[in-house]
């Protein structure tokens, strides 16, 4: 059974080792370990059992705006809504802590569709964004990522 929980400096060397594949094939943005580290607290695990079956990040800009980051599923839970689960914990987390908006980088837009995201132009993202992580990038300034937004609905606690 897949559980999803905050991530622990422990888990480090087995979320680096699960997302290799894709910082190889420029799908992700390597990060080194003092970066994941640093930003510990952002990232949510999917589990099965001992097992590390995906996570994601969800990176605070502003008080208005974050990020989900790093979205990353193992091949062997792949279609079994391991990334919904992971989506959906970080959108809950960005609805208690009060931000507006949730900004999502990705190659695969159906994905969020699904969830509630809607795509926007790139132009429209903040500008920090951009230097901060895009220039990283391999891709960089040719990049065909697609971005979208999901408007948190406000609470009335």
């Amino acid at each position: 059974m897949i559980r999803i929980s905050k991530a622990t400096l422990r888990d480090i060397p087995a979320m680096q080792k699960l997302v290799e594949g894709e910082v190889k094939e420029g799908v992700i943005l390597r990060r080194s370990d003092d970066e994941v580290a640093t930003n510990i607290r952002s990232y949510h695990l999917a589990r099965d059992g001992e097992k590390l079956a995906g996570y994601a990040a969800l990176h605070i800009h502003s008080p208005r705006m974050a990020e989900i980051r790093s979205l990353i599923v193992a091949p062997a839970y792949r279609g079994k809504s391991v990334g919904k689960r992971l989506v959906q914990a970080a959108l809950e987390e960005a609805a208690q802590l009060g931000v507006e908006e949730v900004l999502v980088l990705t190659y695969l837009p159906e994905f969020f569709k699904k969830l509630g995201f809607e795509e926007i132009p790139k132009e429209s993202i903040p500008e920090h964004k951009i230097w901060a992580d895009c220039i990283k990038c391999i891709h960089f300034p040719l990049c065909n990522e697609v971005s979208l937004i999901y408007r948190v609905p406000l609470t009335t606690d």
